[in-house]
């Protein structure tokens, strides 16, 4: 029998419109099954524990995590639920957020959908290595690269399903594994610098959850690690909680140009003009004011 934990859901949460917030939830070890709306993801336990298969989903206001553990004792259990809860932000509060989006009639939808919680991974570090794996490439090579790091260095929980490695673990291989193995090119050396700079705690991702620092000066440190430009920067310190940048792309730019400049390519000058007024929230504002068609369900 599966052993299911569970716990209630805010009022201004939504699962979906979580789940569907960006591309996080195609990478391994996500798993989105959209028509029934279940999320499956393979959590690491520790070094003494085996990784743990669930299936997390919403039902009548709470959220319900099903797994597969032969045995889960109190202390995995609440494990296994501090980290659902980090994944889904679930202690996130929205409500200035949306006092900013209701006062655009284009935008009233984000308060209505519950919208602005982005799904991350239960650890910086993960959240790290994959958005070093979407720059300059396909999502498709974004996918594949991730798929390739759990299947060949993830733990395998009692049923098969792998973990997102550890630092630890990457570590272990040498820069040719990663360009022969991986397939992750110039961001090869990246990962094993990173991975050694982590596991010997020179480096410590999981800080900017807690940090301090402006976010100017947080996106500094970001930068310091090689293959983290302002792009990649941007973009997590969206997943630590910190909206400021616009962590813009060409996806971003083009959808930006249809739908607010004619299809006219214009300056970035004009669209951080744009969303100037949204101040400390205004890289969410962009990014959910350009996806606003994936939340259509």
């Amino acid at each position: 029998m599966p052993k299911i934990l569970s716990f209630d859901a805010p009022e201004n949460f939504s699962f979906k419109a979580t789940v569907y917030s960006h591309g996080w939830s195609q990478l391994a070890p996500f798993d989105l099954d959209s028509e029934n709306w279940k999320l499956k993801f393979v959590f690491d336990t520790g070094e003494d524990e085996k990784p743990i298969s669930a299936v997390i989903y919403e039902n009548e206001g709470k959220v319900f995590i099903e797994t597969k553990a032969k045995t889960l004792n109190k202390k995995l259990s609440e494990k296994i639920i501090t980290d659902t809860k980090h994944i889904l932000r679930i202690d996130e509060e929205f409500s200035a957020f949306y006092k900013h989006t209701d006062k655009q009639k284009h935008l009233r939808w984000i308060a209505e959908k519950k919208a602005g919680r982005l799904l991350r991974s239960p650890t910086v570090f993960e959240d790290l290595v994959k958005t070093i794996c979407t720059t300059n490439c396909s999502w498709a090579l974004t996918k594949k690269m991730v798929s390739n790091l759990v299947e060949k260095l993830g733990e395998p929980s009692e049923t098969g399903e792998k973990t997102f490695p550890t630092a630890i673990a990457m570590a272990k291989m040498p820069v040719e594994f990663y360009r022969d193995e991986i397939r992750s090119g110039y961001r090869s050396q990246y990962f094993a610098e990173l991975a050694e700079k982590v596991a010997l705690g020179i480096v410590n991702p999981e800080n900017w959850l807690d940090s301090e620092l402006s976010a100017k000066d947080l996106k500094k440190e970001m930068k310091s690690i090689k293959g983290v430009g302002d792009y990649a920067a941007e973009n997590l310190l969206k997943l630590v909680g910190k909206y400021d940048g616009l962590a813009l792309d060409s996806w971003l730019r083009s959808q930006f140009y249809k739908k607010h400049n004619g299809e006219e390519v214009c300056e970035d000058k004009l669209i951080e003009k744009h969303y100037e007024n949204y101040g400390s929230w205004r890289g969410l504002a962009i990014w959910l004011d350009m996806s606003e068609r994936w939340h259509e369900y």
